[in-house]
């Protein structure tokens, strides 16, 4: 006789056992920017059409709830959906400021719903790609078994992906200094006309620094209209009444008049050398902030990210161990020995800055940031630096 349990078979249980039990090509944890650009990148690849992806998001992103700005010099791919760019920087400190032209590139400002439903569209329209709205309890990477544990079901995959940031990682070491840049901006609109439209605030540390390296950074859409940002590099985050403290006596010192605050925003990227990549193994890989992405001396992730998805593109495939898919260069050691200083002197990385700005050409500090400069041009830069402090930061690490 076969089992019946309140009139459902066992053959019936057994087969929506199996089918809650979904295997996939690539499993892609988090849909965030680097989960969503890696999702769209191998929907849209003939080399994948037959790759089974899921894409796994614990809620389906469709606000403005993040802002993105990087530099390029020339058109890119995501133009079209961009909110305004500028051809002009300002940099600022107590004892140096500058305009300057910031070509050959343009600053760009990318919202994140535009974003969010460009992607969306392409993923909702791709037979490949199942999105699946769900938490991720836990991934299982063991010799022979791969799968992603979700709050509604159990996904087995060849590969996985993951863009979960655990902090914890971070907190239980000490072999690499972290740092946060942590914010608050406000989208203002002021009564005076006191912003120049053409021309960002790269880094305005023209402000009292209290032990710490804090700047004001600016984005203007009209002479009334910016996003304010008051933001720091250092160790520990603020109130939010400190953050609004910064923003309110910058106002003041623009003589503005009165102003409304259209939107906020507020964050904290980690800034850190740490070895993600020691994380990954032969079928799982961390992507995004988890994977390390961000760039580890400023805080800027999206251009990182969208670099690392093409080159991770290609390297799917090889069909390499992902454990294969980076390793240390110069310009990690480089980012390493900044934060080595910055975490020792941070009320002294204003003039960090300063120094770095003043001695050297804003395109080429661009072109370093984006770690794309030759070694002589990279000599220059470091030695813009208080060289003792760096060397006594590299003695350490190497002795």
């Amino acid at each position: 006789m076969i089992p019946q349990h309140q009139g459902i078979s066992w053959i019936y249980v057994l087969l929506r056992a199996i089918e809650r039990e979904k295997t996939y090509d690539y499993i892609i944890c988090g849909g965030g920017a680097s989960g969503l650009l890696l999702t769209q990148k191998l929907a849209e690849d003939p080399f994948f059409r037959d790759k089974k992806i899921a894409l796994v998001e614990k809620d389906i992103k469709n606000q403005n709830d993040r802002t993105w700005c990087f530099w390029e010099n020339s058109s890119g791919s995501f133009d079209h959906l961009l909110h305004t760019q500028w051809e002009e920087g300002y940099f600022g400190s107590a004892h140096f400021t500058s305009e300057f032209s910031l070509q050959p590139f343009s600053y760009k400002m990318l919202r994140s719903k535009p974003f969010y439903e460009a992607c969306q569209h392409i993923l909702d329209n791709s037979p490949q790609v199942d999105r699946i709205q769900a938490e991720v309890i836990a991934i299982e990477d063991q010799k022979d078994v791969h799968r992603v544990r979700t709050s509604g079901e159990t996904l087995y995959g060849k590969r996985i992906f993951s863009s979960l940031f655990d902090p914890k990682i971070l907190e239980q070491q000490k072999k690499y200094p972290v740092l946060q840049q942590h914010f608050l901006g406000w989208y203002v609109t002021t009564e005076k006309a006191v912003f120049d439209p053409n021309r960002i605030h790269f880094m305005d540390f023209d402000i009292p620094q209290d032990g710490a390296t804090r700047f004001i950074y600016v984005l203007p859409f009209s002479e009334t209209e910016a996003l304010v940002e008051y933001t720091l590099f250092s160790a520990d985050l603020l109130t939010l009444q400190e953050y609004e403290r910064g923003i309110k006596s910058y106002l003041e010192s623009l003589d503005c008049g009165t102003y409304s605050i259209n939107e906020t925003e507020q964050g904290s990227i980690p800034m850190t050398s740490y070895r993600f990549d020691r994380h990954n193994s032969h079928h799982l890989m961390h992507i995004g902030t988890a994977g390390g992405w961000t760039k580890a001396s400023t805080g800027f992730t999206f251009k990182k990210t969208t670099e690392k998805i093409d080159a991770l593109v290609a390297f799917l495939k090889t069909e390499k161990p992902f454990s294969r898919f980076w390793k240390p260069d110069r310009f990690w050691f480089y980012d390493l020995l900044f934060l080595d200083v910055l975490a020792q002197h941070n009320a002294y990385g204003h003039e960090l800055f300063r120094m770095m700005f003043q001695k050297n050409d804003p395109e080429v500090i661009l072109k370093f940031l984006d770690e794309k400069t030759s070694f002589w041009e990279e000599i220059r830069i470091m030695i813009s630096f208080p060289i003792p402090l760096f060397v006594k930061a590299l003695w350490k690490r190497l002795f």
